[in-house]
């Protein structure tokens, strides 16, 4: 999971200029309703201001922390003109979604531009505190998903989330909007998972681990099997950074006999439960939940593949049996981006 960090940056590889903001503010003049209707109205009509050159509108709904780092009209001027001239102008919406969490209205818009291939699309992305002012603004090249034959696969193996409790998918799903993994071969199909309470995955500044609602909960195995690598040892993180010489950080990879293999990443430093070579049951605790390795913020990572160590082979479509999202039972499932699900006692 990626920390967001207040950077303007060009992505070369795509060679589209990008305004990457995410400025924590206090609300701003600007208000909104926060039903799915208006939401989506506000991030179209905030996208067209801007296409269109109407930055006061732009600039009113923005807090005056992001105001200030916009650089104004001038800044708003040239981000567009690098957008055009890279992409061109929108020509066909593909596809739009917001997300309430960690106390923010996160929107994204994905859309085709003039000049770019069909197969190439661009991502607006606009943050807001609910009923508040913009926050956030990030324009990029909408990530290109990983080859994979893979996307009809029924999961052989029988599995249980692998937690406690009720969780919200933060990252999962197949479109781009619901999973930044997409792009990695092994992580195709990831999920990362955290806890929510009233929208916020913290209390107070987020600033300490401890300060996390899923940070130390205990992670399960959530499938019969033999323990292929036990990686403890790596220091949790401070939130807000990340380690990108060990990845994974502390994680498990269970072998379940068939081909599929589960991956749990990140867990707690020296709350390993298991060794190399164990066999464990369904629902026996690997470790807790804890901020190591490539996290920016207490969370689980789990994903399935087809290799018995992480970062090699192939990721496979995880779909867990007899859980509830949103307090409706799913008896088989591929949880997405924004849903909150628990296992059945």
């Amino acid at each position: 999971m990626r920390a967001a960090r207040d950077t303007v940056k060009a992505l070369a590889a795509a060679g589209l200029a990008a305004l990457v903001l995410a400025l924590f503010a206090p609300w701003g003049d600007a208000r909104a309703s926060d039903d799915s209707d208006s939401v989506q109205a506000r991030g179209r009509a905030l996208t067209h201001w801007l296409s269109t050159g109407q930055f006061d509108r732009v600039l009113d709904a923005m807090s005056p922390q992001l105001r200030a780092t916009v650089g104004g009209h001038e800044g708003l001027a040239r981000l567009v003109q690098a957008r055009d001239a890279q992409a061109g102008e929108e020509i066909t919406l593909v596809n739009e979604a917001a997300y309430h969490e960690r106390g923010l209205v996160d929107y994204y818009r994905i859309a085709r531009h003039a000049t770019l291939p069909a197969s190439q699309t661009v991502t607006t992305q606009w943050l807001w505190q609910p009923g508040g002012a913009v926050v956030g603004l990030r324009i990029s090249p909408t990530p290109q998903p990983a080859p994979t034959q893979r996307l009809e696969y029924r999961t052989k193996t029988s599995l249980a989330l692998p937690f406690e409790d009720r969780w919200y998918v933060a990252w999962g799903g197949q479109a781009a909007h619901q999973n930044h993994h997409l792009p990695s071969p092994d992580q195709r199909f990831a999920y990362d998972l955290l806890v929510l309470r009233d929208g916020r995955s913290h209390v107070g500044t987020g600033r300490s681990n401890a300060d996390y609602f899923c940070f130390g909960r205990p992670v399960l195995a959530p499938a019969a099997g033999r323990v292929t690598s036990a990686v403890d040892g790596v220091p949790d993180n401070v939130p807000g950074a990340m380690r990108e010489d060990k990845p994974a950080g502390n994680h498990v990879v269970i072998d379940h006999g068939n081909g599929e293999h589960s991956l749990l990443a990140h867990l707690r430093h020296g709350s390993m439960a298991v060794k190399t070579g164990d066999t464990v049951a369904r629902g026996e605790q690997l470790g807790e939940c804890g901020n190591s390795g490539r996290s920016s913020e207490p969370h689980l990572h789990y994903h399935l593949q087809t290799a018995p160590v992480f970062g090699e082979g192939e990721g496979l479509p995880a779909a867990f049996v007899d859980y509830f999202s949103g307090g409706e039972h799913r008896a088989r499932g591929e949880p997405v981006r924004g849903e909150v699900i628990h296992r059945l006692p």
